[in-house]
C-alpha cells in the first residue's frame, strides 16, 4: 500500500553528506533558509491578499533543512522566530505553533520512521497540537472567527483531519523538491 512504502534512502544519503561538511557551511544555509522562511512568514502582513498565499510556504525551508540536519533545522526556527519580532510581530504567535512546528516536526520524521504514514501522522498530530493551543488555550482565532475557541469533538476531528492532509501535502512537496535541490544543497 502507498502509505506503507518506505520513503527511499535518498534523505539519510543526503543527510549523511551533509554532516560531513563543515560547520560554517551549515550555519550559512541554515540562516538563509530561515531569512526565506522569515519573508514567507511576513508576506502575509506586507502584501494583504497574494501574501496569504505565500504565507504557509514558509514551512518548506524549515522543512528542507530539517530533513538534512535537525539540530541546524531547530536553530533555523529559532532563527526565523528571532527575525519575525524584527519583521513582523503578528505572525510571530501563528509560526512558531502552525508553520514552524509542522516543518520541524517533518523534518524531524524523516529521520526517525521510513514511511509515510509514520511522517505523515508525527506531522498531523504536532500540527494539531499547534492550532489546538492557538485556538483553545490562547484564544486565538487562528481558524477565523467561524470556529468557536471553545473545545468541541466535531473542531478536533475537523482539525486533526485538516492537519493530516496538509502534512500529507507537505511530504510530497518536500520529497520533490529535495529531489531536485540534493544536488545544490549538498
Amino acid at each position: 500500500m502507498y502509505f506503507f512504502k518506505p520513503i527511499s534512502d535518498e534523505v539519510r544519503l543526503s543527510q549523511i553528506i551533509f554532516n560531513k561538511h563543515k560547520k560554517t557551511i551549515k550555519l550559512i544555509l541554515g540562516s538563509i533558509f530561515g531569512c526565506l522562511a522569515a519573508i514567507l512568514q511576513a508576506a502575509g502582513g506586507f502584501l494583504p491578499g497574494i501574501g496569504y498565499f505565500l504565507s504557509p510556504l514558509a514551512t518548506a525551508p524549515i522543512l528542507l533543512f530539517s530533513m538534512l540536519s535537525i539540530p541546524f533545522g531547530v536553530i533555523s526556527y529559532f532563527q526565523t522566530i528571532m527575525l519575525l519580532i524584527i519583521l513582523q510581530p503578528t505572525e510571530l504567535i501563528v509560526f512558531p505553533f502552525t508553520t514552524g512546528l509542522l516543518g520541524i516536526g517533518l523534518g524531524a520524521s524523516f529521520y526517525f520512521f521510513r514511511n509515510r504514514l509514520s511522517i505523515i501522522a508525527t506531522g498531523a498530530i504536532l500540527l494539531m497540537l499547534g492550532i489546538m493551543n492557538l485556538l483553545f488555550i490562547f484564544h486565538f482565532p487562528v481558524l477565523g472567527p467561524a470556529v468557536s475557541d471553545s473545545f468541541s469533538y466535531l473542531t478536533t476531528g475537523c482539525i486533526f483531519l485538516f492537519s493530516f492532509l496538509y502534512s500529507w501535502l507537505w511530504v510530497e512537496i518536500a520529497l520533490l523538491i529535495f529531489k531536485r535541490l540534493k544536488m545544490i544543497i549538498i
